[in-house]
């Protein structure tokens, strides 16, 4: 697996980020490498997407978190909850795509740090009529 690009966000530190994109996460760009112009001509402001992300700096050894950071909550399953914490931290991300410039695609909310892995981006289905 090799990634296609890096998030550039104003997030730098996991404690700044929230735990999910309507938490007030900010608009971010998606710096993709070049060599992925082709692949993303088609992206036009409006767009959803679901971005993958690689979690570089998760915990690949936690295998259970208290809901939402609470220690009053018993711990449950990272299978069971949006944790960047886990075995393997893939991020999975729906966003709308609000500004394309070549290679750079500026998005709404996104609670990827900056620097993030990107690994992929789809279109959501329901918006893709033709396709």
């Amino acid at each position: 697996m090799r990634p296609i690009g890096r998030v550039r966000s104003v997030l730098a530190a996991r404690a700044d980020a929230p735990r999910q994109a309507d938490e007030g996460a900010p608009p971010a760009e998606l710096l993709l490498d070049p060599e992925y112009a082709a692949a993303a001509a088609d992206l036009r402001p409006g767009m959803r997407i679901v971005i993958l992300t690689w979690f570089d700096r998760a915990d690949r050894t936690t295998q259970a978190v208290h809901p939402r950071g609470d220690r009053e909550r018993p711990p449950t399953g990272v299978f069971a909850t949006r944790s960047p914490d886990r075995p393997n931290p893939i991020g999975l991300h729906e966003v709308t795509v609000t500004a394309v410039a070549g290679t750079t695609i500026t998005v709404d909310g996104l609670e990827a740090l900056n620097g993030t892995p990107i690994l992929d981006i789809k279109p959501v289905l329901d918006a893709v009529a033709d396709r």
